[in-house]
């Protein structure tokens, strides 16, 4: 009884040095974030030798939108700027620093070598995000602020959901044919090197039916009402929503789900009371030269 007790006072002390304050959604946001850039090193590595060797060419873009020399800068500038807006206390630095990581997303998803890439594509939602929080901190109450931001989240995620929703409901994806020949057919993964240990190729040409369909409809249903669900249901099926989708398809996708992962988790809303009890991210900036 004596070790139970313990347990549960460091518990309690676990809990409060966890509570939640103005400062969290940003954390939990850009942790997301950065997850997914380094979830993308490899990956990122491999395609800067190929375009140093290989140089994009396309007419219609500036050639400092073709250029490997600027999309490595934006890459290393968004890790970067990234991490210092996290470690930054002051709200000034903060706030450029979040600014710098936009901008270098934007750059990214201008940039013929990675304007694809949904991984940018997600990095350049949260960025915006976190951002906008950054600028309002001082501004508004934190509970005004974590209203919004909670909605504001939520919109973002129902936004990307139903981007990559509208782009499957094509007759290829209802059918399972995409599917079947991205992932079932012979991709190293072990939700399909069990299916294919276990199953016929006639049953297993069904589950890739159902596989793709049960994709597109989560990802419609999900993201036409992720943002009409209470802040505290959206944020954990967000979550669990992302993280299955990588977790049952390809582990790679983390790099474009980490970052939306962070970003719906920011949207929990503490319940009255719960923030703690030291003075908040507000409080520590309203006197010049003081940090938190």
């Amino acid at each position: 009884m004596n070790l139970v007790a313990q347990f549960g006072r460091q518990l309690s002390t676990l809990l409060k040095k966890l509570s939640w304050t103005p400062l969290t959604p940003l954390h939990l946001t850009w942790a997301g974030m950065m997850l997914g850039l380094f979830w993308k090193w490899t990956f990122y590595l491999l395609a800067d030798r190929i375009y140093e060797a290989i140089p994009i060419q396309h007419d219609f873009f500036p050639t400092w939108l073709q250029s490997a020399t600027v999309l490595r800068v934006a890459f290393l500038t968004a890790a970067i700027s990234v991490v210092a807006a996290w470690i930054t206390e002051q709200r000034g630095p903060r706030c450029f620093a979040a600014a710098v990581t936009w901008i270098s997303a934007t750059v990214m998803i201008w940039h013929q070598g990675s304007y694809n890439d949904m991984t940018f594509v997600t990095f350049w939602w949260c960025s915006l995000w976190a951002f906008w929080y950054t600028t309002r901190l001082e501004i508004d109450s934190p509970e005004e602020l974590g209203r919004k931001a909670s909605v504001l989240s939520r919109v973002i995620v129902s936004v990307v959901l139903l981007g990559g929703a509208s782009g499957k409901w094509t007759a290829e994806y209802w059918s399972g044919d995409v599917l079947w020949e991205i992932y079932f057919l012979d991709r190293d993964f072990w939700v399909f090197n069990f299916l294919r240990s276990n199953f016929d190729t006639e049953t297993l040409r069904s589950i890739a039916t159902f596989y793709s369909r049960k994709v597109v409809l989560i990802e419609t249903f999900a993201g036409l009402g992720v943002w009409l669900l209470p802040a505290r249901w959206a944020a954990i099926i967000g979550a669990i929503v992302f993280t299955s989708i990588a977790l049952f398809s390809n582990f790679m996708l983390f790099s474009v789900l980490s970052p939306l992962i962070g970003l719906s988790l920011a949207g929990w809303l503490p319940r009255a009371g719960t923030q703690a009890e030291t003075p908040s991210a507000l409080e520590t900036h309203t006197t010049p030269g003081v940090s938190e």
